[in-house]
């Protein structure tokens, strides 16, 4: 059957431009001049694509994106916006929708975003294909460990994501996932087929930055003796992640500033510019917000690529995840051996603060799988410093730094049983006399929720 879809504009002149672009791609186009008609064609059809101007007679294309998204939610929206209206733009990719497109309107671009578009995966599950993209998509969302209640959002928030064209900031501590996110944004979406380029920011010479990001041509500097492709020409069509974008120099964030804004980018020692279409995300474990306000970052790149914010929750705000971490990481380390974790050991992960997240946990776990014996990790395998600091005597000379560190780690621990002190001896593996002597020792208040 041919792709439905749905054009709602007042001016006549609009929609005989988007229907004789789309019908020679075999498009069947119903068109609506209101919110109220549009409304009626939704009820009675299923569209793969509805096209909508931002401001209209009885509403504009926000009502549009919220009545779609709430009743169907399977239809991608793409808004027709004023030419450079930017803030109306973000409100639209904001608000759920899936790309804009800026009047005068541009015949290749809008060809280029229809195609995208019907890329995306269906969700009606009917035929085989669909069922297999299904089992895809499941397959994808579980790379992502985790079943609390943050980890749960964090990969619904994935899924509206991939159905959006939408520049995407991925905001997290190290070690946390950003890039495992950023590749199931991608592989989720409509652009899945084509590449995807990550990039470190940070691991880029200054002096090299330029070429790196759009190429050069041969002879253009001393040492320029090929063509050389950029990284924008060789995510064309897909997704380019920036990974540690504040480590950009100043000079750097003019330069993709521009490429991002105009879609086009010119390699070094070329006179021409080469459109490109790609999807930028990118990620920190910085405060971008905070180098803005330093002066460090530029302002006009910060709300570019800002379009929409994705927080990835930190590990010791769900602990709960952790023995599903671990058995992921030990099927992935471990070869003929048989190699399990004690549940004191489990407990001792449980109160560690994780300052490097899941890759320090990952860390861990590998080291401790080289050092335990008879195929068993217990507490000291992972070599935690906490565990070291509570398995000393009570009169082996702690100096003034590791009773610091002792006292934080007991506070923590009550903490996250909500100051149950039975729970808390078990979670640090001491006897429960040896917990009250130190919470005591230490003046510790117990504040029971």
């Amino acid at each position: 059957m041919k792709p439905l879809c749905l054009i709602i504009d007042d001016e006549p002149d609009i929609l005989e431009l988007l229907e004789m672009t789309l019908n020679p791609m075999d498009i069947r186009c119903y068109t609506a001049a209101t919110v109220a008609e549009a409304q009626k064609h939704l009820h009675a059809n299923t569209f793969d694509l509805c096209l909508t101007d931002m401001r209209l007679p009885d509403g504009d294309g926000l009502d549009i994106i919220k009545m779609i998204g709430q009743h169907y939610s399977h239809t991608p929206v793409a808004v027709i916006t004023a030419h450079g209206n930017m803030e109306t733009a973000v409100q639209a990719l904001k608000a759920g929708a899936f790309d804009c497109i800026a009047k005068p309107i541009k015949v290749p671009e809008l060809r280029k975003l229809v195609t995208t578009a019907l890329q995306l995966p269906k969700q009606s599950h009917t035929t085989p294909h669909q069922i297999k993209e299904d089992n895809q998509r499941e397959t994808i969302l579980s790379t992502l460990i985790g079943q609390s209640e943050s980890m749960q959002t964090v990969r619904n928030t994935i899924e509206k994501l991939a159905r959006s064209q939408a520049h995407i900031y991925i905001k997290g501590e190290s070690g946390t996932g950003k890039e495992v996110v950023a590749r199931m944004i991608h592989a989720l979406g409509a652009r899945a087929r084509k590449p995807f380029i990550p990039v470190n920011c940070g691991a880029i010479p200054s002096e090299l930055m330029e070429s790196e990001f759009f190429g050069h041509v041969k002879g253009a500097f001393s040492g320029a003796i090929n063509n050389k492709e950029g990284l924008f020409q060789a995510a064309q069509g897909g997704t380019l992640f920036l990974d540690e974008i504040a480590d950009l120099p100043l000079q750097m964030q003019v330069k993709l500033l521009r490429a991002i804004q105009d879609k086009q980018v010119r390699s070094i020692g070329s006179i021409k510019e080469v459109a490109v279409d790609i999807r930028i995300l990118c990620a920190t474990h910085r405060d971008l917000a905070k180098l803005v306000d330093q002066g460090a970052f530029r302002e006009d790149l910060f709300y570019r690529i800002n379009v929409i914010e994705l927080d990835i929750p930190p590990l010791r705000e769900r602990i709960e995840d952790i023995p599903a971490l671990v058995n992921k990481i030990l099927l992935k380390f471990k070869s003929n051996k048989h190699i399990n974790l004690s549940k004191s050991a489990l407990n001792a992960l449980k109160t560690h603060n994780f300052p490097g997240n899941v890759r320090e946990l990952e860390n861990i776990i590998e080291r401790a799988m080289t050092l335990c014996d008879q195929d068993i990790i217990v507490p000291e395998d992972l070599q935690l410093p906490e565990i070291q600091m509570i398995a000393q005597p009570k009169n082996s000379g702690l100096d003034a730094e590791i009773k610091f560190a002792e006292k934080e780690t007991i506070a923590n621990a009550l903490k996250q049983t909500k100051g149950n002190t039975k729970k808390t001896a078990q979670l640090l593996n001491i006897g429960i006399g040896a917990l009250r002597y130190r919470i005591q020792k230490y003046n510790i208040v117990l504040k029971r929720n």
